[in-house]
């Protein structure tokens, strides 16, 4: 029996071998993965094209991941130090790399990192239709800008994000809105003004179906992308990003009937209060479809921390059900990221990731934990450092202070409290 895409075979009842990777990577049942994956609650994002790639799933009951963005602008047009960031992305072990690419060499550079890539490679045409055809915005067509979804899609991108959500009737809603910061998106404002400029509607909403027969052909995962998320705390939860929830949630039951697997994206700033909420809506109206969330940052007055302050909501968020984080980079809202922000992103996003799977019960989250527990039991330092999520940097901090007595450290020295148990325990066992 053959079989489109992921979610097809799911249906159908066969068994991919990345299904097989994927549960065997999550411990789960095959039967379990199937019936999320037919039902649109678990995607695997795989292009056909993709050779190299090591599958991962994202959704239902699966450990919660973490994507890193990357690619060349104006400013940066070098590919090197991008792909170098690539490479030490894929050694921290994200899950995801989004390449945002918007001028310059923007084709090769995909095509290298796909081909090198053994995680999933994310993209966003609309920016690279602007670089591709190196003319002004609304001078693009309707064709030129899905023939770039095709490219894309040719050369074995595995998820893209699709501003669809951010049609006539959505922008017409924003226009009576007072919001603070207007469209923060950026493919979401290059497709807002191209509708303000020739009049006509956003070529990804009006010609839908067309992205889905090209979605389908090399099973391409929508993202479906939240032009109207917030930029501000004071514009959270606000009309016009619901209204387009809404409409996302109506594209992606089209999706799932062409058996294109599909994730939503969502917000973007907002208060720690409103997340779970935000969270339940996705979940309500968009029938438990992955939930990719931008943060949520919690505060607007942080910049060079927001790594921080997106930490904070992402572990918020995935707590109560969204599956997918981007990360943020103390750089946010100041510069393209460096190598080191870029793993100081990571770092943050990989403790919300994994604390949300701590409390929402993801199979065997624990385990990690109290190994590390144990460790500490025993002042086992060797142990603790092999344990530790950034191993070179626990290692280094105490080997900048060594103490006195060296099973502890130069915090609590000899009145160290494990210690303290630690010997008391001796005694005991020596006394029987």
């Amino acid at each position: 029996m053959t079989y489109t895409t992921q979610m097809d075979a799911a249906k159908k009842k066969i068994v991919t071998q990345e299904m097989e990777i994927v549960a065997k990577k999550e411990n789960i049942e095959v039967a379990t993965l199937l019936k999320n994956i037919a039902e649109g609650k678990v995607v695997i994002p795989a292009n056909k094209n993709h050779k190299a790639l090591d599958p991962e799933g994202i959704g239902l009951g699966l450990r919660t991941k973490i994507n890193v963005n990357l690619g060349v602008s104006q400013d940066c047009l070098s590919i090197e130090p991008e792909l170098k960031k690539a490479e030490k992305a894929m050694a921290m072990k994200t899950e995801a790399i989004m390449d945002l690419s918007s001028f310059g060499r923007t084709e090769e550079f995909r095509k290298r990192l796909i081909e090198m890539s053994t995680v999933m490679i994310g993209t966003v045409p609309v920016y690279d239709a602007v670089a591709f055809y190196d003319k002004d915005i609304s001078k693009i067509t309707a064709e030129e800008f899905l023939q770039v979804v095709k490219k894309h899609a040719e050369d074995g991108v595995d998820f893209m994000t699709i501003h669809a959500g951010i049609n006539r009737e959505n922008a017409e809603v924003y226009k009576r809105s007072d919001r603070l910061l207007g469209i923060v998106s950026r493919g979401g404002s290059l497709l807002y003004a191209w509708m303000e400029a020739t009049g006509k509607e956003n070529p990804f909403y009006e010609y839908y179906d067309d992205v889905l027969d090209i979605c389908e052909k090399y099973d391409v995962t929508i993202s479906l992308g939240d032009a109207l998320r917030p930029g501000s705390i004071k514009d959270s939860t606000d009309a016009s990003q619901i209204k387009e929830l809404i409409t996302l949630g109506e594209l992606a039951k089209r999706a799932k009937a062409r058996n294109v697997q599909v994730i939503i994206e969502g917000p973007g700033h907002m208060r720690i209060n409103e997340i779970a909420a935000n969270v339940l809506l996705e979940k309500k109206l968009c029938e438990g479809a992955p939930f990719y969330v931008l943060g949520p940052v919690v505060t607007d007055v942080a910049p060079g921390y927001d790594h921080i302050t997106s930490a904070i909501g992402g572990a918020i968020a995935a707590a109560n059900g969204a599956d997918f984080l981007c990360y943020v980079t103390p750089a946010e809202h100041l510069r393209l990221p460096t190598l080191d922000d870029m793993k100081e992103g990571i770092i943050a996003a990989k403790i919300a990731a994994h604390a949300a799977d701590l409390a929402k019960g993801v199979k065997n989250a624990e385990k990690w934990d109290y190994e590390m527990g144990e460790a500490r039991s025993r002042l086992d330092w060797d142990k603790m450092f092999q344990l530790a999520m950034a191993p070179e940097k626990a290692r280094r901090y105490r080997e900048e202070s060594l103490p006195q007595h060296k099973e502890t450290c130069t915090m609590c020295g000899e009145i160290c409290a494990v210690r303290t148990m630690q010997r008391l325990k001796e005694k005991e066992e020596q006394l029987r």
